[in-house]
């Protein structure tokens, strides 16, 4: 598994799918200006058309990762779009490399047009197990040495894959002749613009008005969630995760996981720092800064559970920290709760969980947490 990866009703029948003509005949023949996501930065999307157009950021340089056209496969293409890259929709064969991806599909009821998969060995999931077993799902591979030929046999008309600045994009998409479309959900730094990520399936799949509802109401129950916390007095500090050989990777302090501390009315130790990604620091260092924080959140990828004296055990040095000692854990156990594959489309409840352990008076006591609870 790559580490820390780094997740609704009929289809519109008649003579046109994903949106309805007699909606955009009006539209003008070229791009909208309005763009289609609210929180996102690294995806526009316009309408265009019968269609969207889609441009996808590049967070490493000023080059875009990829324009793309989505267009109705009922009807004729637009001369103009001819030598562009044009997803047809509804897909109907797609490769997906992120759990967060194929999830969606899931949810919508869509999974049918999802043929392979990445990394399936590292799921839970009892219908992509039973679709996986039935062959309905072919496991591609791992993003570094996929399995070429099993992928130019699904005949994909889009591969969905994970940009990263150091893994170059494969010529996977020559091969197979799909489109190659980058999906960045992991770079987004709000809860809620990673989780809007969902609507890009939406538009893939005809689904969009499904969509919308279901990230509307996503974005209803944080903002919610976020407004009770916005004036508490007390704000309890925290600080996050384990050392890795020798060193804590800690989220920056313009991070995902630090926007959902400051959200559930907490003061991340590592707040005051300007960076989106991982922060390699020295264990010395991390004792001297967090050793009296309140609070102290750990992810789990075992398959033992934790405990404290399990961590006693590992580490003496996590006996120093405050949060040890009043038994202030927060702990996710990654594989049982679905993690990787659900939170990142459910960011309210990640944020009730927070704001369970932080402010319990302001949630029903018997709240039972998702993800995240105190460690017993």
């Amino acid at each position: 598994m790559k580490k820390w990866l780094i997740i609704c009703v009929s289809i519109i029948f008649g003579f046109i799918s994903c949106k309805n003509e007699t909606q955009t005949s009006n539209k003008n023949a070229s791009q909208d200006d309005e763009n289609l996501m609210r929180y996102t930065s690294y995806i526009i999307v316009n309408n265009y058309k019968s269609g969207y157009y889609v441009n996808v950021s590049n967070p490493w340089n000023e080059k875009s990762l990829g324009e793309f056209y989505l267009y109705p496969d009922s009807l004729q293409l637009p001369n103009e779009l001819e030598n562009k890259a044009v997803i047809r929709t509804p897909v109907q064969s797609v490769i997906a490399y992120s759990s967060t991806q194929w999830s969606v599909f899931l949810e919508l009821g869509e999974i049918g047009r999802v043929k392979g998969i990445l990394e399936s060995d590292y799921t839970d999931n009892i219908e992509i197990k039973r679709l996986l077993a039935e062959k309905k799902i072919e496991d591609v591979g791992i993003e570094t040495s996929l399995k070429t030929e099993i992928a130019i046999n699904l005949h994909p008309d889009v591969i969905l894959y994970t940009p990263y600045s150091t893994v170059p994009k494969t010529e996977i998409g020559d091969l197979t002749g799909a489109v190659m479309f980058p999906f960045a959900d992991y770079l987004e730094n709000h809860p809620l613009g990673r989780a809007e990520w969902l609507k890009v399936i939406g538009f893939l799949t005809c689904r969009e008005k499904d969509t919308d509802k279901w990230f509307n109401e996503i974005v209803s129950r944080y903002e919610s969630l976020k407004s009770l916390c916005e004036n508490v007095e007390n704000r309890p500090t925290v600080f996050s995760d384990l050392p890795f050989e020798g060193q804590w990777y800690l989220p920056g302090g313009m991070s995902y996981i630090s926007q959902i501390f400051h959200d559930a009315g907490a003061n991340y130790i590592w707040k005051d720092n300007n960076s989106t990604a991982s922060l390699p620091v020295d264990a010395e260092t991390v004792l001297s800064k967090a050793r009296d924080a309140d609070y102290w959140r750990i992810m789990n990828s075992t398959n033992k559970p934790f405990s404290y004296e399990r961590l006693a055990v590992e580490n003496e040095l996590y006996t120093f920290f405050k949060a040890y000692k009043d038994r202030n854990i927060i702990v996710c156990d990654i594989r049982q709760s679905g993690y990787f594959e659900k939170s990142e489309y459910e960011p309210d409840v990640l944020l009730k969980d927070f704001v369970f352990v932080f402010h319990p008076e302001m949630i029903e006591k018997d709240y039972a947490p998702r993800y995240f609870y105190r460690m017993k």
